[in-house]
């Protein structure tokens, strides 16, 4: 039997490169798998030996302890692999594909589906609409940051590259396909961005970098990314952003100062629910960027969301923060007339227009994400430099297909 290592989470603050089954064809009991999946028969999936496995800054906020996730779940979301094993129900992926894993898992028969909102799929997770690998409550669907992962749905959810030496040659770009292109588009996107506008990403991490990107090749004039980590900015100035520190205050005097006026015509929150208040010593509050967002987006515009806010938080500031209820200034938002687009991206809306535009060089993702990539078994240190605020974005590559 072919080995399969694993990063897992084993607690808050530690990851562990863990031994694991071979994916078989068939959803098994482990950590965090739902029950009523458990047996669940998978005819309609592939194996894949995976390519490239990103850490996202999702993954961080269990690492951190921040989520109700179980110890030994095997992390990672973000996925590009070579099919080896195709199931019996499989029609049109072959073995020997590269492919790009969305990581919002769908079955593609369900009304969201169809509809395109494959974010929240109805028949992959029991507990509620929505799945993914290697996430809490989303499932049990095994991570990716593997030798070997099984990926469900193969002939709807895989995205084929059209050339495989070309693929592997621009690799660092193709696998931010997975999600953290995708997701910042959409956050760009939802946030109603076009040609002239004028945008403001808070948080220069990697979705937020992603969103800056996105921002730009939408025809945005100008992209003002805030972030308290020096090093992100100057990462986010690297391809022509304009920054703000807010360890020095809030954003709207310093929005002011590049623009003339106190408010952009688009707003995209890539901080999520850990975020922190603004100026020197801040401490954690979590309403901070959405109240900030609405404070300074201008009056009918409309915030992207795609930074992560959850139900369970056992790190949250308070019982309501537990729960993921925070104190909005929603009638900020209603007396502006702004629009909120939140919850997971729909990958697939996407990933084939962003992966053409990589494909044909209208867009170099990796360098503006900074990415970099390590061997599994360096995943236990990658984490906790990118904890730490290291301006990179970790790529994992288990089995050698990266230079």
């Amino acid at each position: 039997m072919t080995g399969n290592k694993a990063v897992a989470y084993k607690g808050p603050g530690k990851v562990e490169l863990i031994d694991i089954d071979y994916p078989t064809f068939e959803l098994k009991d482990g950590p965090g798998v739902n029950p009523a999946n458990v047996g669940r028969p998978l005819r309609h999936g592939v194996i894949l030996k995976t390519v490239a496995t990103n850490i996202c800054g999702s993954d961080q906020h269990m690492v951190r302890g921040r989520t109700t996730a179980p110890s030994d779940l095997v992390l990672g979301h973000e996925i590009t692999g070579e099919v080896v094993e195709v199931g019996p129900d499989v029609e049109f992926i072959k073995v020997g594909d590269i492919c790009s894993v969305p990581f919002n898992i769908a079955c593609g028969r369900c009304r969201n589906c169809k509809e395109r909102k494959t974010g929240i799929c109805l028949n992959v997770n029991p507990a509620r609409p929505g799945a993914a690998y290697g996430y809490v409550d989303m499932g049990g669907w095994v991570g990716g940051q593997a030798n070997y992962v099984l990926v469900p749905y193969a002939d709807w959810n895989l995205l084929k590259f059209p050339d495989r030496d070309q693929a592997l040659e621009k690799m660092m770009d193709l696998t931010m396909l997975s999600d953290i292109f995708p997701t910042g588009f959409h956050g760009a996107v939802t946030a109603g961005v076009g040609v002239g506008s004028t945008v403001y990403v808070a948080g220069a991490g990697p979705v937020g970098l992603a969103a800056a990107t996105s921002a730009q090749l939408l025809g945005a004039a100008v992209v003002i990314v805030g972030d308290m980590n020096a090093d992100r900015l100057a990462q986010a100035r690297s391809f022509g952003c304009e920054t703000i520190d807010l360890s020095e205050g809030g954003p709207a005097e310093q929005i002011e100062q590049l623009l003339g006026v106190p408010e952009v015509d688009c707003g995209v929150d890539a901080v999520g629910f850990e975020a922190r208040g603004h100026g020197h010593d801040a401490k954690e509050a979590p309403a901070t960027v959405l109240n900030s967002l609405m404070e300074i987006t201008a009056a009918g515009g409309a915030l992207g969301i795609p930074g992560l806010y959850v139900t369970g938080d056992p790190g949250g500031i308070d019982e309501a923060a537990k729960k993921g209820a925070l104190s909005l200034s929603l009638g900020t938002g209603w007396a502006k007339s702004l629009s909120f687009t939140t919850g997971q991206c729909p990958v697939m809306k996407y990933n084939r227009g962003l992966m053409m535009a990589i494909l044909h060089d209208k867009v170099h993702i990796a360098k503006n994400v900074n990415a970099k990539a390590i061997t599994l078994e360096d995943a236990p240190k990658g984490y906790a430099e990118f904890d730490a605020g290291a301006a990179t974005k970790y790529v994992l590559n288990p089995n050698g297909y990266l230079s």
